[in-house]
């Protein structure tokens, strides 16, 4: 008896400890579950339900079904149709132009630090620095750079432009400053990805005889092409939200050439003195369904066909 009673004691205290132990991926999880409904899941669903109302934030909502997206969408003599265009329209502009460069840049940054590995920590913390600052920050320090006035770069290089005044100056610029911001996210992950290259591949490579280029594209390239295809589609997704840039380093110009759609959104629903806040999350809906197409595609693309 008393063996069986230590027993079921023993299995007792086995149970606990195995159901103490279930609770461990709960409080690791949860946290961040708790934050994913608060701050995403909540203010989604709000959103999608915003966009389906007229409301000016202090009111209550006035439910008018699919009016915001036949305005946005089909009503030309709509200033919302406008915007909503036009917003829509440069944000790709900048997405078409910025991307390529983000994925480049930082693939052949990694790529170099990789082959000369003797200073590749101190040029790799130079690079990743910039990602550290805050946006404002960046865009005052190059709001310097390449001021008119008193810009070294106006003053030193003897520019004869106004490169935030005058396109296709003002996408360069904005594309110019977004890349070095960014560069350095992108090249963590090149760096992480290149170092599980498989090395007998190249030395097998070199004693073929191939060169640099062969090995990188038949080599390097195929064996991250799944951290390529991760990098492409986050910085496309970043891309698309693009709205400090511009707001303060262009401030939309000129001539709204680069206001983009994040932009016509806040001023509707907070800068307008309308608070057309159906308006801007028809809009801001709009651009999410924009962002799921075209990350489907690039999933498309490049996905592994095998």
């Amino acid at each position: 008896m008393a063996t069986m009673a230590d027993k079921q004691l023993t299995g007792n205290k086995g149970k606990k400890k195995r159901n103490w132990l279930n609770l461990w991926p709960a409080l690791f999880v949860g946290p961040h579950l708790l934050l994913f409904i608060m701050f995403f899941l909540i203010p989604s669903v709000f959103g999608i339900y915003i966009s389906f109302t007229k409301w000016d934030l202090f009111s209550s909502p006035e439910f008018v079904g699919f009016d915001n997206y036949k305005t946005i969408l089909f009503d030309q003599d709509s200033s919302f149709y406008t915007q909503f265009y036009n917003g829509l329209e440069n944000t790709f502009i900048f997405v078409l132009i910025a991307v390529p460069f983000a994925i480049i840049v930082p693939l052949l940054v990694a790529t170099a630090l990789s082959a000369k590995p003797k200073w590749n920590r101190l040029f790799q913390s130079l690079f990743y620095l910039p990602s550290l600052f805050a946006i404002s920050a960046v865009m005052i320090i190059w709001q310097f750079l390449l001021s008119v006035s008193y810009g070294p770069l106006e003053n030193y290089f003897n520019l004869s432009t106004n490169m935030l005044d005058n396109q296709p100056h003002a996408w360069i610029s904005l594309v110019i400053v977004t890349v070095w911001w960014t560069i350095g996210g992108n090249m963590v992950i090149y760096l992480a990805a290149l170092n599980g290259v498989p090395k007998e591949l190249i030395e097998a490579a070199e004693l073929d005889g191939a060169g640099v280029m062969s090995k990188f594209f038949r080599i390097t390239l195929p064996s991250i092409k799944y951290q390529i295809l991760f990098t492409t589609v986050m910085t496309t997704i970043a891309q698309f939200n693009v709205y400090g840039q511009p707001l303060m380093l262009t401030a939309g110009g000129p001539s709204d050439s680069t206001h983009v759609l994040l932009m016509y959104i806040q001023e509707n629903a907070f800068g307008s003195g309308l608070s057309i806040a159906g308006i801007s999350s028809a809009m801001a809906i709009m651009l999410g369904i924009c962002i799921m197409i075209v990350s489907a595609f690039q999933f498309f693309l490049l996905r592994d066909k095998d």
